[in-house]
């Protein structure tokens, strides 16, 4: 009975954390696969009982261990013997900007906001969002980026450093909110930037992303 209930708990901790992962996202994995994560854990539990709870014999751990890595090595053979089951059980690649164009419902599909993406383009050296054409959100939780025509980059960082720059990017607007301590920061008023929106036929909280950048301009994402 006791190697029974272990055999159960193992699979239901199994099962949950797998769909705990899937419902939190792929950030939440940081750089390992969702596989890694739940091994990560389950395995520093079985090694803590072996540690501290006088009541488990080698034994239980040993049929626990085993359980599980059967249940591993099932899963990759599923993964390996049937395609189609790949992008479920170990995740797809997200496009979060396609053509220059930000996906929201990619990220809202991947529970990522502006400022997290933001700071996963600043990790690849890259501080306006308007040098990317693309961004793809990896299944481990890694962001690739293409950027834009090299050719473009080079000459607006001439035209950038030919005015004492470079410049860093300023958001204006995130996910349909105004900051205003930022657009006081650059001396712009809120009837300017409703002025610039409306010539796109936009309003500040139809408007995703808006960012400012000194001798560029505004730079404008919509839903």
């Amino acid at each position: 009975m006791e190697y029974y209930n272990i055999a159960l708990e193992l699979v239901i901790g199994y099962i949950l954390l797998f769909i705990a992962t899937k419902i939190l996202g792929k950030t939440l994995l940081t750089h390992i696969t969702t596989f890694d994560f739940i091994c990560s854990i389950i395995l520093s539990e079985l090694v803590g009982n072996a540690l501290y709870d006088d009541k488990l014999g080698i034994s239980f751990i040993l049929f626990a261990i085993i359980i599980w890595t059967v249940l591993i090595t099932t899963t990759e053979f599923i993964t390996q013997k049937f395609r189609k089951t790949r992008d479920f059980l170990e995740g797809k690649p997200s496009i979060l900007i396609k053509h220059g164009k930000l996906s929201f419902e990619e990220m809202k599909r991947n529970h990522l906001d502006i400022n997290q993406l933001l700071h996963l383009l600043r990790s690849k050296d890259i501080f306006t969002m308007r040098e990317v054409q693309y961004a793809i959100l990896e299944a481990n939780g890694c962001l690739s980026v293409l950027k834009k025509n090299s050719q473009d980059s080079v000459k607006k960082q001439n035209s950038q450093q030919s005015k004492s720059g470079p410049f860093l990017a300023i958001t204006l607007i995130s996910d349909g909110e105004l900051i205003q301590e930022n657009l006081d920061e650059i001396s712009l008023t809120k009837d300017y930037l409703e002025k610039e929106l409306k010539k796109q036929n936009l309003t500040i909280k139809e408007a995703l992303y808006v960012e400012w950048l000194e001798g560029e301009g505004l730079f404008i994402q919509k839903y």
